[in-house]
């Protein structure tokens, strides 16, 4: 007997070692909000969805049509609102929103607008709530495709739910007898057809007893269903007075059946809100256990798993899945519908650097799907996409899409043809595209024949050339992994224009005229012109493939050294350049009080890593941990600068991790200093890599010794293979570097020259 009761309780104990933690409550999402035109902490708003959801809800503080959706600063909610945003800089796509009115009928969203307390706000990745001032409460989970929602009206006052119509081409329809709204909503984003549509389905459990329709630019209300459509109409519906009325809603781009049958098969299994609720805490948890950190601050890792958070919302499920199980979508490229998956709204200019790097980690089947979507866009839209919203926007510079299929395929995750997009990149590549700057080459000829796009023929010249190099890499890679000889040749020969707009003299890239000579009156600190949102500070380590040549062209480890460590230690001061004014970029970088490491913005985000290369690893071990201290925070005022899909809070999380991706196109990843004494990833497949930090606290920010599986460990970067097969990852932390450890080039990550 004793012997059974000794099993049962070690039977208990593995079971409770085992058990999942609650790691949803350390997510804030609220996180990065308090953010504004002038300086932004984020910009981010307060999303309550699923990972990768198709479609995600806030709370609307913003006018309709404004990027700033959200803003902490604000007092006073007009709506609960179906988003896709994913930039303040860019109007969302196919809104529309449900705000809860009591006593006279207002629907005019500065009418209707009620007052809140961030005391009575609850945002979490499941669950969203707010106790409104006039006493109504509102709740809300998330469905990939839609949303539980549930009103409490107060007291004896007339209870009202308005649907608002937005900007764009509407259609409603109330059907009293059944509980329900149907219609779709047409307001578009950028280059998105007028013709895509949202049709969206609304059910009610409690009886419409009035209702109708009305008008957002004359504000006319009418009363009755008259099935109406056109720019801006709603609709309202009467509830009991004092009544709590839960509301299911969801939508699709394909068609009002699909829409009735995305709501069937994710919100017809829950009655209560409180089974939406719990199933979405389950995903949440379950996604956010897949990297289980360990440590004494509750603060670190609530910074952390906001993060992770953010970082999961990135790029979009754009697919549906039909009565069969099988998926399909519409195409925002080409209004077509397509068997398969899609995934949009993403700006590539900013996650090709760790957003996609991270999913390779954690997501390698979304990311073979995603892979399949890139090449199927530019067969429906004729370029790769560059800033996707949901459709091509034309945003940013580069032609990144390549460096995230490189990046796949370097990885093992091979899910498309390879001939295909390297036809299709040579093609971005020597073609002015449709977009402005993105898809196609502004200045592509020059490019080719001088080495560099000159300056001021294109606007943005250097930083262009710095990133095609880089994009070039990324082809010239693809090429080799694939035997492509013809390509290899083609693309190898432009990878190395970055040493064309290096100026020796001055020690910085700089902005070239098509004569060669080098644009006058030049300053470092000045904004704009041949950069894009920096100055030559921040451009000067755009050379993610080769910081070798960039080491060897700069004259020198010991210069090389001694210009990185001068960032931290000149003035944060900036000249406005170009841009007339000052923008955001330039006040968070002044905020952020680390001389021109402006880590706000993405152009000098892996720049702490490239001590690694040059033989001083552990000035990136401690600079690594002083950004994540200085400037993250699971606040609303928890960024340095705008979010950017996913990209500055994967940065953190794999920061955190203990390694971040300088260049992806290869497999390695850089090693940093990790900030937990123990990490957990778990892979798709159940592996597991563990990062293991002895000794780790906020004063042993350096790696003293290191081992990988049991094996002296005596490389600067760890390799994907290494992670996604399991293992671990040990290291012994101290507060005084190790200057005598990994310093030799043998350690150094990948070098183009090397």
């Amino acid at each position: 007997m004793k012997k059974v009761f000794i099993a049962i309780v070690a039977g208990i104990l593995s079971i409770t070692a085992t058990a999942q933690l609650d790691l949803v409550k350390y997510v804030n999402t609220l996180q990065g909000t308090n953010s504004e035109h002038a300086l932004t902490r984020g910009n981010t708003y307060p999303t309550t969805a699923l990972p990768f959801g198709m479609h995600t809800w806030s709370p609307q503080t913003g006018e309709n049509g404004s990027g700033w959706k959200y803003q902490y600063k604000k007092d006073s909610i007009r709506g609960f609102q179906q988003a896709h945003q994913c930039s303040s800089w860019t109007r969302d796509y196919c809104v529309f929103s449900l705000m809860p009115v009591i006593g006279q009928l207002k629907v005019d969203q500065y009418d209707r607008a009620a007052k809140f307390s961030h005391d009575n706000e609850i945002g979490k990745p499941h669950y969203y709530s707010v106790k409104l001032d006039n006493g109504i409460k509102v709740e809300m989970s998330p469905t990939e495709r839609g949303a539980h929602l549930r009103f409490n009206y107060p007291g004896k006052q007339n209870a009202y739910l308005v649907l608002d119509g937005y900007i764009g081409l509407s259609s409603v329809n109330i059907d009293q007898k059944k509980g329900k709204i149907t219609g779709y909503i047409t307001n578009s984003s950028g280059r998105l057809s007028q013709d895509f549509k949202n049709y969206f389905v609304i059910v009610f459990d409690k009886p419409i007893i009035a209702y109708g329709t009305w008008d957002n630019k004359s504000k006319d209300i009418k009363s009755g269903n008259n099935g109406d459509a056109g720019k801006g109409i709603g609709a309202y519906v009467q509830f009991a007075s004092g009544t709590t009325v839960q509301v299911k809603v969801a939508s699709s781009y394909i068609s009002p059946e699909q829409a009735e049958l995305n709501l069937s098969k994710e919100l017809g299994g829950y009655k209560k809100l409180e089974d939406t609720k719990n199933a979405a805490w389950k995903i949440w948890n379950d996604h956010l256990n897949r990297i289980l950190v360990e440590d004494d601050s509750e603060e670190n890792k609530a910074t952390f798993y906001s993060c992770f958070f953010r970082a999961s919302l990135f790029s979009r499920k754009f697919y549906e899945v039909d009565a069969y199980g099988d998926s399909f979508y519409r195409s925002p490229n080409d209004m077509k519908v397509y068997k398969g998956y899609y995934y949009t709204d993403t700006g590539f200019w900013d996650t090709f650097r760790g957003q996609f790097p991270l999913t390779c980690i954690l997501h390698p089947t979304m990311q073979g799907r995603y892979m399949q979507a890139l090449v199927d866009a530019k067969d429906q839209f004729g370029w790769f996409p560059s800033w996707a919203f949901p459709h091509e926007q034309g945003g940013m510079i580069g032609n990144h899409g390549i460096s995230v299929l490189a990046d796949a395929w370097a990885k093992g995750i091979r899910t498309f043809d390879a001939e295909k997009v390297l036809k299709g990149y040579y093609h971005e590549i020597t073609n002015d595209g449709p977009g402005a700057p993105a898809n196609g080459r502004k200045g592509w000829k020059e490019y080719f024949t001088l080495g560099y796009i000159p300056y001021p023929d294109v606007r943005e010249s250097t930083a262009k050339t710095l990133e095609y190099a880089y994009d070039d890499f990324c082809g010239y890679q693809l090429a080799k992994m694939t035997g492509n000889d013809f390509y290899m040749n083609v693309f190898g020969k432009q990878m190395y224009n970055y040493k064309n707009v290096y100026d020796a003299e001055s020690g910085f890239m700089r902005g070239r005229q098509k004569d060669g000579k080098w644009v006058p009156n030049f300053d470092p600190y000045e904004w704009g012109g041949p950069f894009t949102e920096g100055c030559a500070w921040h451009y000067l380590w755009s050379v993610f493939h080769d910081p070798q040549g960039l080491i060897n062209l700069m004259g020198g480890e010991k210069n090389f050294i001694s210009k990185m460590d001068s960032v931290f230690t000149v003035s944060n001061k900036f000249k406005v350049g170009t841009y007339g004014r000052v923008i955001h970029e330039m006040a968070e970088m002044e905020m952020a009080n680390l001389g021109q490491y402006a880590h706000g913005n993405q152009p000098i985000q892996h720049m702490i890593y490239l001590y690694n290369y040059a033989g001083e690893p552990w000035k990136s071990q401690f600079w690594a941990r002083e950004v994540m201290k200085k400037l993250y925070n699971a606040t609303e005022d928890g960024y340095p600068g705008d979010e950017d899909q996913g990209q500055t809070s994967s940065w953190y999380v794999l920061s955190a991790l203990g390694f971040y991706s300088v260049c992806p196109g290869t497999d390695e990843y850089v090693i940093g200093s990790p900030l937990f004494r123990k990490a957990t990833i778990t892979m798709e497949d159940g592996k597991k890599f563990i990062i293991e930090a002895n000794n780790n606290d906020t004063q042993n920010v350096y790696i003293q010794s290191a081992t990988l599986n049991g094996k002296s460990f005596d490389k600067n970067y760890v390799q994907y293979n290494d992670i996604i097969n399991g293992g671990t990852l040990k290291f012994e932390m101290g507060s005084q570097p190790n200057k005598n450890r990994n310093t030799t080039k043998d350690a150094a990550p990948f070098s183009l020259t090397r």
